[in-house]
């Protein structure tokens, strides 16, 4: 599901309409969702750039109406972070020249949609850095601020220390050493608020840090005030930032109770009493520092996730009061396999994780597989019973680019949930400088489940319900696939890709239209008058086979061919014209319907239905996002609407989310409603529409 904030608010300088509609057809045929709009001329330009600000702005060298260099100044007098691109076909080197000097932030091939969608895709994500930086350095200075006061106010004595001397220190660390202000401290050396029986291991510590060592978290020790008094005093470390500097925050406290007990205490708070392993809030902080390190240049270190498989069954079977017992022996069995820089701990109830420290990244793998095979070869013995149970094992390597602790953990639970997808057991280590060939490795094992499914009918129909707010007679389906999987069905943006890539969509295609056929058949033998919407891919166009062979699946299931719809997105039937003119010819002669999806995502969706005479007309999804909240697009809807009417042809709004739209569409003039607020995809066509 593409989220709005993706839609890319697209502005398009081209004095072509009809090139303008290519372009856009070329960014939705790459999985680009756009909001376009077009200007012709520099009063069009102004209107647009001051009523909706553009995310992007794509402008065709040749514009004859709008040079490149008039609509570069009309953007910078806006002020605005716009990304300006050009595009044109037999690009010289002076054009290339040209265009990076009037302003252009980059050059796309019109001629190569791949190049094109690459560029968009890569300023788009470009736009969306800055602003994500431009929010986080507000963030920033709001929070230094705050923590500025917090520091002030806090009653702990606190110092921020570099390369061993006073940046900064609070109140109370003044008056806790005997000084007025902080003048008399700055640039002073930390050394000098240590007593001189500690002056020596503790400059051997600052030596330490120096060289890049962590400082111990906690330290005990006689620090000295001013006046030259000695207390005894427990000082504590964190990494810290100040004034863009890495430096040391120390809190010095006086011991009040059993530094034994203290300890003691603190440890408790770190772990997961059922495991005694790390508890998840623990292994987030040690996350965070280790992310920061890999910044700060380190390797060789790695986030392991382990999770049980087929954890359910495997409680059933010895019961919920002995889970803790299990957890507790996958924790000791966990515990003999990793080194003492190894950090485990517990992340969720079944999913242990691990910090590894001072691993390349075959040792990682190594070290995966063994915890893997571990597990698979231990017999636990809980209470009465003896169980054998699997793992699955996902490691993600921690590189200089890895953005925080969170972006790590969302990258090692996706690899960990791909793991379970192909059912378990298996151990899979994530490295961000070898995704090309993890990438191709995938594939391959996604073109062989494919292939596999299709000849050994591997897959299965799902059906969501087309609900009439007209009182259509008769029962109306979406079909949608899914591929058969071990733990249960595979949803098609696992496999649809792949199956695209080594132009197999024909074949699924087939799959999908002689089961769903059949399917009919034994509908309107129960007495059901059904209508069944097929997707049908671009690539079966060219098969000059599919239309004889529908016909002759028809005939043999004795069904009418009006209770079949074929529908494609308007973006792919835009780029595939003539092929699509020809498919939707031959369709009306076997009666079966055809509907154009994502309809209204062009500059002039209506246009194209001079050459496309579709039945049906899918709404983009688009215009759904907030739709009770969004007026401009309830108008543009009912506009849609009546347009479409006046055409003969019938709406339908997908993606309805909640009641309130449904009211709204209704006032609108949509004539069908789908949406997994209605029913989610389901196997079976229970939905009982109260019809014939």
């Amino acid at each position: 599901m593409t989220k709005p904030d993706n839609v890319i608010k697209l502005l398009l300088i081209e004095d072509s309409a009809d090139e303008a509609e290519q372009i856009i057809s070329m960014l939705r045929n790459g999985a680009i969702a756009v909001r376009p709009s077009r200007a012709g001329n520099e009063a069009e330009l102004e209107d647009l750039l001051e009523r909706q600000t553009p995310d992007l702005i794509l402008a065709n060298l040749t514009c004859r109406d709008l040079p490149l260099k008039q609509t570069a100044e009309a953007v910078n007098r806006t002020g605005k972070d716009i990304a300006l691109v050009v595009y044109g076909s037999n690009v010289s080197d002076n054009d290339v020249v040209e265009a990076f000097r009037d302003g252009a932030r980059a050059l796309a091939l019109q001629s190569r949609p791949d190049h094109l969608q690459m560029i968009v895709r890569r300023e788009f994500e470009g736009l969306m850095m800055r602003r994500s930086v431009r929010r986080l350095e507000n963030a920033l200075r709001e929070s230094e601020r705050r923590c500025s006061d917090l520091l002030d106010s806090s009653r702990d004595p606190i110092a921020y220390v570099h390369e061993g001397m006073h940046v900064r220190a609070n109140r109370a660390y003044l008056e806790t050493f005997g000084y007025e202000d902080f003048e008399d401290i700055e640039s002073m050396s930390i050394l000098d608020m240590v007593a001189a029986d500690d002056a020596d291991d503790f400059k051997s510590l600052l030596k330490r840090l120096s060289k890049g060592e962590r400082p111990p978290q906690k330290l005990n020790l006689k620090a000295q005030r001013a006046d030259g008094t000695i207390f005894a005093a427990v000082m504590e470390f964190a990494e810290a930032m100040y004034e863009g500097e890495p430096c040391q925050q120390i809190v010095f406290r006086q011991q009040e109770t059993d530094p034994g007990t203290t300890e003691e205490l603190e440890e408790l708070r770190r772990k997961d009493l059922v495991t005694e392993l790390f508890n998840r809030q623990y292994l987030s902080t040690a996350l965070d520092r280790t992310v920061a390190a890999a910044n700060a240049g380190k390797s060789d270190q790695a986030l392991i996730l382990m999770e049980l498989d087929n954890y359910k069954s495997v409680l059933n079977g010895i019961g919920l009061g002995s889970t803790d017992l299990l957890l507790g022996d996958m924790a000791n069995l966990l515990r003999r396999h990793l080194n003492e820089s190894d950090i485990p701990g517990r992340m969720a109830e079944y999913t242990f994780g691990v910090i590894v420290h001072d691993r390349n990244a075959e040792a990682v793998g190594q070290l995966t597989e063994t915890l893997r095979k571990a597990f698979e070869e231990r017999i636990f013995e809980i209470g009465k019973n003896s169980i054998n149970l699997t793992i699955s094992v996902a490691g993600s390597l921690i590189g200089e680019k890895t953005a925080n602790g969170n972006a790590l953990l969302d990258q090692a639970s996706a690899t960990l949930r791909a793991v379970q997808v192909e059912g378990g057991n298996l151990a899979r280590v994530f490295d961000p400088a070898a995704k090309d060939k993890a990438d191709a490795e995938k594939n391959r094992h996604w073109l062989k489940l494919i292939k596999e499914s299709l000849a050994n009918d591997g897959y299965v129909l799902y059906f969501q319900p087309i609900i009439s707010l007209q009182g259509a007679e008769g029962d109306y389906y979406e079909i949608l696939l899914r591929m058969k999987g071990p733990r249960g069905e595979i949803l098609p943006g696992f496999f649809m890709p792949i199956a695209e890539q080594y132009g197999l969509l024909p074949q699924l295609d087939r799959w999908v239209i002689g089961t769903a056929i059949k399917a009919l058949a034994e509908r309107e033998q129960g007495g059901r008058k059904t209508t069944f919407f097929i997707k049908l891919a671009p690539q079966s166009l060219d098969d000059q086979t599919l239309l004889p062979w529908i016909a002759l699946q028809l005939k043999n299931a004795r069904q009418r061919g009006d209770a079949l719809v074929f529908e494609m997105p308007e973006s792919k039937v835009v780029t595939s014209l003539k092929p699509a003119r020809a498919f939707v010819r031959g369709l009306e002669q076997l009666h079966c319907g055809f509907a154009l999806e994502q309809f209204g995502s062009g500059l002039n969706s209506f246009q194209l239905l001079k050459h496309i005479p579709a039945h049906y007309l899918k709404v983009d999804r688009s215009y759904m996002a907030d739709l009770p909240k969004n007026k401009e697009n309830q108008e543009r809807i009912k506009a849609m609407c009546e347009q479409a009417h006046n055409a003969g042809k019938l709406t339908i709004a997908e993606f309805v989310e909640d009641a309130a739209s449904m009211s709204i569409l209704f006032s609108c003039g949509i004539n069908f409603v789908q949406g997994n607020f209605l029913q989610e995809p389901e196997q079976v066509m229970s939905y009982d529409f109260g019809g014939t």
